[in-house]
């Protein structure tokens, strides 16, 4: 999909000159009071240094999913207090939000911890496609040369370049690190994403999407990156949750593979609309 410039939308959203190094958001946009006889460049510097954590804080979000303020801490070497401010004026600018965590199976007592994800328009910020045109394209597909099958069809088409660089990965590492060889060379094609251990299996978890608004409209997307992990991993996959459909993170089940599931290959997205 073609790269380039993202495009203001709504409020507090960066110029171009502000998403150089994948760095977010608007600039620092609460009133200060300049000190009497205080430098014009040390103000100057100061704001430069909140923005730049501002950009810290919101670009951790991406790459980890949803956090809380003592997760962002820890990361970023920051106290929780400053990572506080910081997603205050976040939230002020309408780039991260806050909301409950969400908990996959069995909820343990007391009330789901408090986390921040980045809001559309803070995703748009490092979102570089054209998502206006990538949809009127698919829909131009869809009307023109078949319905949903094309779109199927462009979907699989799509994927199968990237396939064969991660079926590469895969090949080369051990069996046991497999999910972790794919979760590298999707972050290298800037998914942002992580394997972790869970129940009987691993989560694979992309923190970004680069098509997510148009994944929306065309769930087909997500349904052909399911087929395409499962076919890689050579075995039943099921996605759990996806950013598309409104998710902090894009997370596909993959089971401990055994030797009567590995011909068996299949993708599921039982439990969650795709999109």
């Amino acid at each position: 999909m073609t790269q380039g410039t993202v495009q203001r939308r709504g409020r507090g959203l960066p110029g171009p000159e502000e998403l150089r190094n994948n760095g977010v958001v608007k600039n620092v946009g609460e009133a200060r009071e300049t000190p009497t006889g205080a430098p014009q460049e040390e103000l100057a510097a100061g704001l430069r240094s909140d923005r730049s954590t501002r950009n810290r804080v919101a670009r951790s979000i991406l790459d980890h999913g949803p956090s809380t303020v003592a997760e962002l801490a820890g990361r970023l070497g920051l106290t929780q207090a400053a990572v506080r401010r910081h997603l205050d004026a976040l939230t002020a600018d309408e780039v991260v939000e806050a909301r409950e965590q969400r908990v996959y199976g069995a909820r343990t007592r007391g009330r789901p911890a408090k986390v921040f994800a980045l809001t559309d328009c803070g995703r748009d910020a490092f979102d570089q496609s054209y998502d206006k045109l990538a949809a009127d394209a698919l829909r131009f597909i869809a009307e023109r040369f078949g319905g949903d099958e094309a779109v199927v069809a462009f979907a699989r088409a799509r994927l199968a370049e990237q396939a064969d660089a991660y079926r590469k990965a895969i090949e080369a590492a051990a069996p046991e690190d497999r999910t972790e060889a794919l979760a590298k060379a999707l972050s290298a094609d800037g998914y942002a994403a992580t394997a972790r251990s869970a129940p009987v299996g691993e989560q694979l978890c992309q923190h970004h999407c680069p098509v997510a608004h148009v994944a929306e409209k065309f769930p087909q997307l997500c349904e052909a990156e399911t087929e395409v992990f499962s076919q890689l991993l050579g075995t039943h996959v099921q996605r759990l949750a996806t950013i598309a459909h409104g998710d902090g993170v894009c997370t596909t089940f993959i089971p401990k593979v055994s030797p009567q599931t590995t011909h068996k290959a299949s993708a599921s997205t039982a439990g969650r609309n795709p999109a």
